[in-house]
């Protein structure tokens, strides 16, 4: 029989861990073998404080958290995002990507995080942890020349490229606000994403100031398309509309473009005829359509920092909810921060609060909720109402504290705005 793995948590060390981390990235098929991509991952490492699971000596799972921002309601908290979560082919079924994830939550909390956000490769694994499902992304596939743009005049962009990073960083986080908008706080994470897109065209203009005010980034891997826009980044709805038009100008050179919806923009009103679009092309390879998909997830840290950051003007409502937190399941109160598990009353008002009272505390005189903070998350950040969190089985509470909260808490749809 052989003995069971040593496995060590400690924080990467380049010298150390690059190339067994290389090793784990290659093998999850986030990066190739070239050049381009490991020194894109060489950069994203020197930009997050990254934890490795060590079995045997060899990392065999790396965790990589980024501080931010994310634009809740009016209002701008901290946020900690998680932006890699990786495990070798070796090292799975040792609680590595558990233990880790954890500890990352902690450390984001501990850092002044208000609220958790990652991209998940699937809906399940990151429950545990407290995380609940994000709002749906518009993914849509649409000739260019049909954008319905006359009104917009066209400006003739510039090429950007690797001297333009700086720029274009602080381009997307000075962007515009929006609900549920994400910034990450480093730039060197910014190089890396633009060092891991493949086939790039960078196109942009400059502000009075001479410096990038808004750009659009993607990968043309054929010479038709589709044009895949991996950033739109504007700093105001005008903005926007340059860079849509920028699309529409390019048509000659492919015949399609794939992209995300921006935040307050319905592409299909941009249109000339999608529905004739969609019936002509539904065999293509790059077919019109608009696709739905909750690509991340989120999850409330400080409690009270979201709670103060949406307000409800009307009529305040009033009630005690018993919270769960399962990422308690992985760490140990002793340590530190380890979740936010316990009975609050909370007063959804102008502005709203949240505060802890005794477990214990009689709750008998008001009404009353139960939920996980993963759907106490997607209720606050109004990615789902109550109605329909209680009909997920996601939270627990009377008709009328439902239909109360249903009024109250009415916020856009969250868009991130960038991936991560």
């Amino acid at each position: 029989m052989s003995a069971a793995p040593q496995v060590v948590i400690g924080p990467y060390e380049a010298d150390r861990d690059a190339d067994a981390v290389a090793r784990i990235w290659r093998e999850v098929r986030w990066i190739d073998d070239e050049e381009t991509h490991r020194a894109a991952l060489r950069t994203f490492l020197d930009g997050a404080p990254v934890e490795v699971g060590r079995v045997d000596g060899s990392a065999e799972c790396a965790v990589a958290r980024t501080m931010g921002e994310y634009d809740l309601d009016t209002a701008r908290v901290s946020l900690c995002a998680i932006t890699g979560v990786t495990t070798s082919h070796i090292g799975r079924k040792l609680g590595l990507a558990s233990t880790l994830t954890s500890r990352a939550l902690r450390a984001g909390a501990e850092d002044g995080a208000a609220i958790s956000a990652l991209g998940m490769f699937e809906q399940g694994f990151y429950d545990r942890f407290g995380f609940g499902t994000g709002a749906y992304a518009y993914e849509t596939v649409f000739d260019p020349s049909s954008l319905r743009l006359d009104h917009v005049p066209y400006r003739r962009p510039e090429r950007l490229g690797d001297d333009d990073l700086d720029e274009m960083y602080k381009a997307t986080i000075d962007r515009r606000q929006h609900h549920g908008a994400v910034r990450l706080h480093s730039a060197e994470q910014f190089a890396a994403e633009w060092g891991f897109t493949d086939d790039r065209i960078a196109l942009g203009y400059r502000g009075p100031n001479g410096a990038v005010s808004h750009f659009l980034v993607g990968s043309l891997k054929a010479e038709y398309g589709p044009f895949r826009v991996r950033w739109l980044i504007a700093h105001d709805d005008a903005q926007v509309l340059d860079l849509l038009r920028l699309l529409r100008e390019l048509a000659d050179q492919f015949h399609a473009v794939k992209m995300a919806e921006p935040a307050g923009v319905q592409l299909q009103a941009l249109l000339d005829q999608p529905m004739r679009q969609r019936s002509r092309t539904k065999d293509a390879a790059a077919a019109t359509s608009t696709d739905a998909i909750a690509w991340w997830q989120a999850r409330i840290l400080d409690l009270e920092a979201c709670a103060a950051s949406v307000c409800w003007p009307g009529e305040p409502v009033e009630f005690v909810v018993d919270i769960d937190d399962p990422v308690g399941r992985f760490l140990d109160p002793a340590d530190g921060w380890a979740g936010v598990s316990g009975r609050y009353r909370v007063r959804v008002a102008d502005p709203s609060s949240i505060e802890r009272i005794g477990d214990a505390a009689d709750r008998s005189s008001t009404a009353t909720m139960e939920a996980g903070i993963g759907a106490w998350t997607r209720l606050w950040l109004g990615i789902a109402s109550a109605s329909t969190l209680a009909l997920g089985n996601e939270l627990h509470a009377s008709p009328e504290l439902l239909r109360a909260l249903d009024r109250a808490i009415r916020l856009p749809r969250a868009e991130p705005g960038i991936y991560f």
